[in-house]
């Protein structure tokens, strides 16, 4: 991997205060990489660990720079917010990660409306308002990147049966990628989505799958790996595609992922999506 690619950069990650957003945030840090990080929990929680102001400790440990702003994602008001106060911090953005995400996965009738507009407001619809908000700062960098964590598009039924309504918010999540990188060509703004290939440690998978799940799973640092493969690829030369974080770092000469199970001899869950 390249040495200090993203030194001085500006990369905004939502979603920030655990988990693979605090993991890319770190990735970068290492390059010296100013980090605007957004997230709901500015201090420390009880019931989760981890928070924006641990993490901006973090990063500046690992040699970057930090700004942290709480933000809900839904909110218009807010996000602008983090946008503006990251711009206004660091002279620009460069990047834009959109890493905040809801999940429920229930059936058609066991999935309350507020469950369902709560995954469609954080998923597919922060992405949108995010991407716009930060547009503008996008246009004036020198290699501007966004990273949707979606997974590659799909009409299978069998991923949408089980979960129709997490599904729909994590697939448009993906159309905005191909539509948005599309849209964003003559401006040289790359967009694409990333997803693993086997489940990631984090807190959800532990709310979902207990600590038998967070055995059978990758830790983090390989979507860090995999973002940061994509931040200092030139804009123009990827663009409008769902990579998956495995085969992607293959193909940047990654063998040993045995370095990233969380558990020696433990084989990593297969991640919904994903063929």
């Amino acid at each position: 991997m390249k040495s200090k690619a993203l030194h001085g950069k500006s990369i905004l990650i939502t979603g920030a205060s655990r988990g693979i957003g605090r993991e890319i945030a770190l990735r970068c840090a290492r390059d010296g990489a100013n980090l605007i990080l957004g997230a709901k929990t500015m201090d420390s929680d009880p019931k989760l660990p981890g928070s924006l102001q641990s993490v901006a400790k973090e990063v500046e440990e690992a040699g970057g720079r930090a700004v942290t702003v709480k933000v809900d994602v839904r909110d218009e008001a807010q996000v602008h917010e983090l946008v503006e106060t990251g711009a206004r911090e660091f002279g620009g953005i460069d990047a834009l990660i959109n890493n905040a995400g809801a999940i429920f996965l229930a059936s058609t009738a066991e999935t309350p409306m507020k469950r369902f507009d709560l995954m469609h407001q954080v998923n597919v619809r922060a992405v949108f308002l995010c991407t716009q908000a930060c547009l503008p700062y996008l246009k004036q960098s020198e290699n501007p990147h966004v990273i949707n964590l979606s997974p590659p598009f799909s009409t299978d039924p069998k991923w949408y049966a089980p979960h129709v309504g997490y599904s729909l918010s994590k697939y448009g999540m993906t159309l905005c990628t191909l539509g948005m990188a599309a849209e964003f060509q003559a401006l040289g703004i790359s967009v694409n989505s990333l997803w693993p290939r086997k489940i990631i440690g984090t807190a959800a998978t532990k709310m979902l799958l207990g600590e038998k799940g967070m055995v059978a799973a990758r830790k983090p640092a390989i979507m860090a790996d995999a973002a940061y493969e994509i931040l200092i690829t030139p804009a123009k030369q990827l663009t409008g595609q769902t990579l998956i974080d495995e085969d992607f770092l293959k193909t940047r000469g990654v063998k040993d992922f045995a370095q990233y199970d969380s558990a020696p001899g433990v084989k990593p869950l297969p991640d919904l999506f994903v063929d």
